[in-house]
């Protein structure tokens, strides 16, 4: 691609997704309308998606960021509802909708009609939870969607070739398949369980920020790559090594985890847009090779494959529910749950770029192959618009029980009090020694510092400010922001009237950031 269309769409798709921070309508929705728009927009280059290009070096990063944004531990409490759906549902819908493509579509073979299941039975980790985490959705349900969405692009990927193994005629059977499947999964795991601990060695070592940065921008590539290398899984490969280091964030500098938090925010925000406005603008190419199906044949096609994949789904998540809590140990060592949870389970099945790339690397001598393009692009935008727009108000409907925010600021201001109490006999160790003395002011500043962390979070579970609904702690760092907004006035004015070098306002102003970024924690996105 020149560089040209390349910045034109990167710069396109972050406008489009800042725009949709004004909107009620998800970002993934509004960039997919775009795309679809501009492509027919005279002008507009074609970006057929490559994907030579799409899965080796969009989908690590990709994983990269949402894995080690995820819970190691919550995902090992509910490791079977999510090996159930990335691994148990993809292959299950793989074989459901790939044989209702079969029955409805004349002269698709069984082979080939497989081979469209796989593609399409992934839903896309960037599509769940770039629009799962802002509805406010129970943690174990959000746990379970984001796990799914780590693994079932490994499982989808192994079952297409599989299928296409069989599609054109180089089938080993079905030991031949199974055989794939393991060295695939167990070698990506291999792979990943081969790499974490040197790599996380390696970021502890490293005691340049921006060195570690870089580091961290190169891990998800050299995980695919290495997997890939020995013909097993680069997703999973980059998901255990993510799940790795994201556990073990803690122990890496300060500075690097500050920088490190931005650059990725950074990347998953510029890649999650530029996917979702691809998926749009792939509609001239899907449709280029359309010709030899009659319009009304297409639509009724793409109307029973989308059909079929949210029908698959529900089929498979109730039972995959309720079923194992027949068994009292599973009873006994997992929540209880009502009928709401698998419909927002069966509901949030958002298909996505995954199975486009997956849908354009179809050989071309593989039959129907337009067909099966055109139906992967259908049902991607179609479980995006439709799953995508009334998923929210679905949860607004069924009423679950929201996250019970006071319950989690009182444990953690009861961790943070914890912690306090440690800090401050380990404070009184140090100043008892005599290589550790300090005056009494700077003594004292030490404490005012902690008892300040020991009591914000206290102070939000208390009473407002009946004039602005602020807690205390808002209060207080709202005019701590003030005081530091003041400061950073007289060190620009002194600097324009040449008092100052600009290198030294450039460190005062950092340091100055540096107290701004400790008075203020980040809301949520």
């Amino acid at each position: 691609m020149e560089v040209v269309p390349l910045v034109a769409l990167v710069a396109g798709s972050a406008i489009v997704a800042g725009a949709a921070r004004w909107t009620r309508v998800p970002a993934p929705l509004l960039l997919v309308a775009a795309g679809l728009m501009a492509a027919y927009i005279p002008g507009v280059p074609s970006y057929a998606l490559d994907p030579h290009i799409v899965l080796p070096l969009l989908l690590p990063p990709l994983l990269y960021t949402a894995a080690v944004d995820s819970s190691y531990l919550d995902l090992r409490a509910n490791v079977r509802p999510v090996a159930l759906l990335s691994v148990g549902y993809v292959l299950f819908a793989t074989l459901a909708v790939g044989y209702a493509a079969y029955l409805v579509v004349p002269g698709l073979s069984l082979p080939v009609a497989l081979v469209l299941g796989a593609v399409i039975a992934p839903p896309d980790a960037v599509a769940a939870t770039a629009i799962a985490r802002k509805l406010g959705l129970p943690n174990r349900i959000t746990t379970i969607l984001q796990g799914e969405s780590l693994v079932n692009d490994a499982t989808a990927i192994t079952a297409y070739k599989v299928a296409l193994a069989a599609a054109v005629g180089v089938s080993a059977g079905w030991a031949g398949g199974i055989a794939e499947f393991l060295l695939a999964s167990v070698g990506g795991v291999g792979v990943g369980l081969v790499l974490m601990v040197p790599i996380h060695h390696l970021r502890k070592r490293l005691r340049e920020p921006l060195l570690q940065n870089t580091l961290s921008l190169l891990i998800p590539f050299v995980a695919y790559a290495a997997a890939e290398r020995v013909h097993a899984s680069g997703v999973l490969a980059v998901v255990v090594v993510a799940l790795y280091l994201g556990h073990r964030n803690w122990q890496v500098d300060f500075a690097t985890r500050l920088q490190e938090e931005a650059v990725w925010k950074m990347v998953a925000f510029i890649l999650e847009s530029v996917v979702f406005a691809l998926i749009g603008l792939q509609m001239p190419v899907v449709l280029k090779g359309l010709e030899e199906y009659a319009g009304w044949d297409a639509a009724w096609y793409a109307l029973a494959v989308f059909l079929a994949v949210v029908v698959a789904r529900f089929v498979w998540v109730f039972p995959a529910t309720f079923v194992p809590r027949l068994s009292e140990r599973i009873r006994n060592r997992e929540p209880d749950t009502t009928w709401k949870a698998p419909v927002i389970v069966g509901w949030a099945g958002m298909r996505g770029v995954v199975s486009l790339a997956i849908a354009f690397s179809v050989p071309i001598s593989v039959p129907h192959r337009n067909l099966i393009l055109f139906l992967t692009f259908t049902t991607v935008i179609g479980t995006l618009v439709v799953q995508g727009l009334t998923l929210p108000p679905l949860i607004r409907l069924l009423r679950l029980p929201p996250r019970d925010l006071h319950a989690e600021t009182l444990a953690e201001a009861q961790a943070q009090s914890e912690a306090s109490r440690s800090a401050e006999d380990r404070l009184t160790e140090l100043l008892a020694e005599p290589e550790n003395a300090l005056p009494p002011p700077l003594a004292e500043r030490l404490r005012t510092v902690m008892e300040r962390r020991r009591n914000a979070v206290w102070e939000r579970l208390g009473e407002v400010n009946p004039v602005t609904g602020e807690s205390a702690d808002d209060v207080y760092r709202r005019l701590a922001r003030e005081m530091i907004a003041a400061e950073r006035e007289v060190f620009v004015t002194l600097r324009d009237h040449r008092r100052i070098d600009d290198e030294m306002l450039r460190g005062l102003l950092r340091r100055l950031d540096l107290e701004e970024a400790a008075a203020y924690r980040e809301e949520a996105a």
